[in-house]
């Protein structure tokens, strides 16, 4: 029988190698991959998000348990595919045009995929035109804007304003966050939530889908 807790404890302290070990063997004796997702990589991620919001562990800790997931993922994904397990929505996330940040957005896109999410991440210095038509593509549940200068914050509300024009915005939830970036900013543009760290960012998107 597969001990769930070790493999997410291995994931927590970023053992990606004896993880994906781990893994590989607890599919081959026919542990469901979807078993594996909840109560192990979600289960460790969490705990791992739990952590980082209480300043328990920081930016380092989070990326190498993120990176563990991340291999852990790529040799569950075939079997999950083939048991026709569905990710629990589809969030885009960003760094908005003008503005090149990319550690916290990063920190949000690991922390989202490690409540089940499939992440499309556009990059930075991304444009309201970009996302718009990310938001058609891949049928997003929800938008990630990420912004780190009070200069580039601003255009948070131009993407807002181009998702509105184009008909979208009540197809999807509209998460905002960067360092200058507060709730009452995150209000006056029209966002559905403003975050103030990632594991936050994470429980908020999954409220939204759940």
């Amino acid at each position: 029988m597969t001990n769930f807790e070790e493999l997410a404890t291995l994931l927590q302290k970023g053992k990606a190698k004896d993880l994906t070990a781990a893994v590989t063997e607890a599919l081959a004796t026919g542990t469901p991959a979807k078993d594996i997702l909840n109560n192990a990589l979600i289960a460790g991620m969490s705990v791992v998000g739990e952590k980082f919001k209480n300043n328990e562990v920081f930016v380092p800790e989070v990326l190498i348990a993120a990176r563990a997931m991340n291999k852990a993922l790529e040799v569950l994904k075939p079997a999950l595919a083939a048991s026709g397990v569905d990710p629990v929505g589809t969030a885009l996330i960003c760094t908005v045009k003008g503005d090149l940040h990319d550690i916290g957005k990063n920190l949000v896109k690991m922390m989202i995929e490690g409540t089940g999410f499939a992440v499309i991440d556009l990059g930075v210095d991304v444009s309201a035109e970009k996302v718009v038509a990310a938001i058609i593509e891949h049928n997003a549940d929800i938008v990630c804007l990420s912004s780190l200068l009070t200069t580039t914050m601003m255009y948070q509300k131009d993407i807002i304003d181009a998702i509105v024009a184009a008909g979208l915005r009540d197809k999807v939830k509209i998460m905002v966050g960067g360092a200058p970036v507060t709730q009452q900013f995150a209000d006056e543009i029209g966002a559905d939530a403003y975050t103030p760290d990632a594991a936050s960012a994470a429980e908020c998107a999954k409220a939204f889908v759940s």
